[in-house]
């Protein structure tokens, strides 16, 4: 029976996940107002909700990829330069950074076996977040038709993944004035109706059982979907290459 809390807890974990707050919030909304109204938002609310908190799950996984590939050209490169070979310093870096992913096993086994690492490093590049493994690829490629230095172009390739991605963090900082706009615009209502309850007006009852409240509803939900997206959508474009 003890040996089963655990797993129990670890499925409930996995479960309640974050966006079913949204419907909870809405329970307590919904109890109120006395009105079905806030579940069916709610219940909306919720995919939504997933789908922008899974889409901030992978920015977190790119940024957390783009970074390990980084380290992981700067790990070749100092093998290299301390007299390793080229597949012993991939070896290396791979348990190292953990930057090659699913591909691992395929490269390692092209730089151990004789074959097409290049080729093997494009496959990995495929991954979100893993872009830069195509600079080694090319890099590697150069090296094995010229001969010349992979070290070097590795610092080099390594130079341009990091300002690259200093540069965008930069510009995140600069934006991160224009999201908090975008997030006092969507608390902004709510905190209208928690005045209005304040002062004894009952936002919610007029809002929720009278016909110009519902009105007002309808199209001030509108207005503030479409202000959100617009809003979003602009940050979004300053955001991009």
């Amino acid at each position: 029976m003890t040996q089963r809390w655990p797993a129990l807890g670890a499925r409930l974990r996995v479960r309640a996940r974050p966006e079913w707050l949204c419907l909870a919030a809405a329970l307590v909304l919904a109890v109120l107002g006395e009105s079905p109204l806030p579940l069916v938002a709610g219940a909306v609310a919720v995919p939504l909700a997933g789908r922008h908190l899974r889409a901030r799950a992978r920015r977190r996984e790119r940024d957390r990829r783009e970074e390990a590939v980084i380290g992981f050209c700067g790990a070749v490169a100092a093998e290299l330069r301390a007299g390793s070979q080229p597949g012993r310093a991939l070896r290396f870096a791979a348990d190292a950074t953990g930057a090659l992913g699913d591909e691992e096993a395929a490269v390692l086994a092209a730089a151990r076996f004789g074959g097409d690492v290049a080729e093997a490093l494009r496959l990995a590049a495929r991954t979100d977040g893993a872009e830069g493994l195509a600079g080694l690829a090319a890099c590697w490629q150069v090296a094995v038709d010229s001969g010349a230095g992979l070290a070097t172009g590795l610092d080099r390739l390594e130079s341009a993944l990091r300002e690259r991605r200093e540069q965008r963090e930069r510009l995140r900082a600069q934006l991160s004035g224009s999201w908090t706009t975008v997030v006092l615009l969507a608390v902004l209502p709510l905190a209208g109706l928690a005045m209005g309850a304040a002062l004894g007006a009952e936002p919610l009852r007029v809002l929720l059982h009278t016909p110009a409240g519902l009105a007002c509803l309808l199209i001030g939900g509108a207005l503030e979907t479409a202000g959100l997206w617009w809003a979003g959508r602009i940050v979004r474009a300053g955001e991009g290459p």
